[in-house]
Formats: structure tokens, sequence, C-alpha cells
């Protein structure tokens, strides 16, 4: 038997423990945190001042996001979080109400603040990502080793970015410990950390158009050669590749085939959160144990309730409840 073999029995082992009424636990990371500010303003004028029409300030950070969209699916799930400062203090009461269990390991320096201004006469979207803060290797050590034993008993999820200074095999590093112990892994990055983590087999990744384009060194024009990239990705013993599309949808391999899903139409305010909501759904897909084509039509439901809210403002659950039905699933035959 060989290594991809190996690999793939282990997941089916661990998702035979996942979903029924004890469902495995679901943990997540999240390195760079932050608090998300969003300033509707009427327009951006260069060299003046722009006053701002709403303010609204968020927990950040993408497993953060896939948290809180976790609880909104009422799947109950393990928050690992790097804080720092007051800025971390704020995003620790923030999070009161919209995290089950957190541990948090609290370093020197400030936890980051990301800016979206939302220009309402042109319908532009502007962001800025701040910086944070570094992590002394012996708190993360023990950051990870908690997150890794809470993981292996279920589904690891590492999404996100890291500081600068941690090393871009890191998710790599974690997807192997967390299959070691028999739990499975869902990555949800970019660059040379995506391009390190699948070549360590986890169970689902979840890239953009974008990202998938970067990763292969070429565009994809189309649904189809979208699907034949992900299904090469697949080969190499990721069990599943989830591809968003915006607008156009998203996609989903299976052993089998790759199924494809049509965006329901929507008002779009923000797209900030689209990901991690497409993220969670799936979580919760496979955590319950759906067919593969409500996990995707889940996913998509998630991801089209988000960009309906302003902000980071994330889905409603009556809204996905209500979407869901009508996204259509189809097979690409490849």
């Amino acid at each position: 038997m060989n290594a991809n073999e190996k690999t793939t029995r282990r997941q089916d082992a661990a998702v035979q423990q996942s979903g029924g009424t004890n469902p495995s636990p679901v943990a997540l990371l999240t390195l760079n945190p932050a608090v998300d500010v969003t300033y509707t303003v009427p327009r951006l004028i260069a060299d003046q001042k722009a006053h701002a029409l709403a303010t609204r300030f968020d927990p950040g950070g993408n497993g953060i996001n896939v948290g809180r969209a976790l609880q909104r699916l009422e799947v109950s799930a393990d928050s690992y979080i790097v804080t720092a400062g007051e800025t971390g203090h704020m995003l620790e009461r923030l999070l009161v109400h919209h995290l089950d269990a957190t541990h948090y390991e609290r370093v020197a320096g400030e936890t980051r603040i990301n800016s979206t201004i939302m220009e309402q006469e042109s319908g532009i979207q502007y962001e800025v990502s701040g910086i944070g803060p570094s992590i002394p290797p012996s708190q993360l050590s023990t950051l990870l080793n908690s997150f890794v034993t809470r993981a292996g008993k279920g589904i690891g999820v590492l999404t996100g970015s890291m500081p600068a200074d941690i090393s871009t095999e890191l998710y790599a590093e974690l997807v192997q410990r967390i299959q070691d112990a028999g739990g499975l892994t869902v990555v949800d990055t970019h660059h040379e950390a995506l391009r390190h983590a699948i070549l360590t087999g986890p169970f689902l990744i979840k890239p953009n158009r974008h990202e998938l384009e970067t990763l292969v060194g070429h565009e994809l024009p189309t649904v189809e050669l979208v699907a034949e990239q992900a299904r090469l990705i697949a080969r190499q013993c990721v069990r599943h590749v989830c591809v968003s599309l915006g607008g156009e949808g998203a996609l989903l391999t299976g052993p089998e085939d790759t199924l494809y899903a049509t965006a329901p139409k929507v008002r779009v305010q923000s797209t900030v959160g689209a990901g991690d909501s497409m993220v969670a759904g799936l979580i919760a897909g496979f955590v319950r144990k759906l067919p593969l084509p409500d996990i995707l039509r889940l996913a998509v439901a998630c991801g089209a309730g988000t960009v309906q809210q302003p902000g980071t403002e994330l889905f409603m659950a009556e809204t996905v409840a209500a979407l869901a039905p009508a996204i259509e699933i189809r097979k690409l035959g490849i």
C-alpha cells in the first residue's frame, strides 16, 4: 500500500467517526486575528477627510470567522487564538458571544486592526490589512500542542495568514501531526503555505479561483479548466478540493466526480467573510455526514448569505435555510 492509499484509509476511518449523535470535535487555529473596523463613507477624495456615515467593529481573522459561522450552523468548535495588547483585550470582549469555546495565548505587542472602507457613491470596497505581533516559539509550541490534541480527535481547521516570521511549512507540519493523531484537516490558505500543505494530504482544501490560478501558474478562464486542476490536486492525496468562483458559484471534487453549484442571485453588500462562511458550511456538512451535493449546496448558501450582509457581518441561519433549496448542483464528469 502506498502513502496516498494509507492517507485515504486514515481519512475514511476518521470520517466514519465524525457525525452521528456525538460528532467529533472541531478545532480552529487563528494565529493572526484582528479587530475589523468597517467605515461607510459617501466618497473618498484625495487629501480630504472623509466623514463616516456608519462604523462597525467586528472580531476578525479567518479562523474566527469560520468559528462564528459554525456557531450559526449549530456546530460546536474550539478556537485557539493568539491575542496581544489592548486591541487583543477588545477582540476578546467582542468574541464573548460569538464563539463556543476559546483558548487564548496572550503575547507581547498588539493584535492587528484591519480596515474596510465602503464607498457609497461608487460601490467600491477598499481593504487594508494590518500587521500582527510575533509569537515567541515557546508560546507557539504550547498553543499548537493544545490545538493538535483537540484536532486529533476530530477535525483541525487551518485557515488564514500567519505572522511573517513563522515558516510557510507550519500548516503542512500541523496537517501531518493531526492526521498522525487520527484527525482530519481542512486547509484554507494560499501561496507557499497552501503548496506545502497539499503535499501532506489534507482532507479538504478550499482555494478560490485566483488562489488556484496562482498555485498552478496560469489562468483558468472556464469552470471546466478549474475542475481539471482541482482533480489533479485531488490525485495528490487531497481527499476533497472545493474551489469558490465568486458569482459563478463553486465546485467540489468527490471520489468519482466533480460537482458544480451555481451561485444564487443576491444583492452583494460586502464579500468579506464569504470564503470563511463557505468553509464553515463544508465543515458542518461533513460533520453531519451529508451527501456531497448537500454539503456543496450548504457551503454556497452560506457564502451567498454572507455577501448580503454589511461589513464583516456573516450570514443569518434563516437566510441560508431559504437559499439552499434553490441552489442547483450538477456533475461535470471530471
